[in-house]
């Protein structure tokens, strides 16, 4: 499916914007989620010291969740807020009190895809499956021990 950024914000069902300046009242509030998602979109502005739109045509832009829905941070003159790079918009997650985040790519087209049988091979092998206990340890796979479940679950 070919997007455009506006049918990219249809199909991620983004239901508004939200700019930087508000988060932290909606943290202080108990409404901002604890996870954001960077999201791939095709580059709006010409500035930001990332060249060539023909040789960059992509940016990354952020979506925050309050009240459960789904917003995209924009600046404060109402653009939305691009970054050129994962980088750039996951230290820009940090500094605004995210410690984790999801990242999603929907534009750019993967030209050599993992073959359909790539993790059949594997099926068979079970590295780690068999659970042995040992008192109350429990070996889940190579250098991981677990302690067993008190309810017997």
């Amino acid at each position: 499916m070919m997007f455009d950024n506006e049918s990219l914000e249809i199909y991620l069902e983004i239901a508004g914007t939200v700019t930087q300046a508000e988060l932290p009242a909606c943290r202080e509030q108990g409404r901002l989620g604890d996870y954001a998602v960077a999201y791939r979109i095709f580059r709006n502005k010409q500035g930001g010291g990332f060249g060539d739109p023909d040789k960059h045509p992509y940016a990354w832009a952020a979506i925050v969740y309050v009240d459960g829905l789904p917003l995209r941070i924009n600046s404060a003159r109402g653009d939305c807020r691009e970054w050129s790079t994962l980088d750039r918009i996951g230290q820009w997650m940090v500094d605004n009190g995210f410690r984790y985040w999801w990242t999603r790519n929907d534009l750019e087209y993967v030209e050599s895809p993992l073959p359909a049988d790539t993790f059949e091979a594997a099926a068979g092998v079970a590295v780690g499956a068999v659970v042995e206990e040992a008192d109350s340890v429990v070996e889940a796979g190579p250098g991981i021990a677990v302690e067993a479940d008190p309810y017997g679950g």
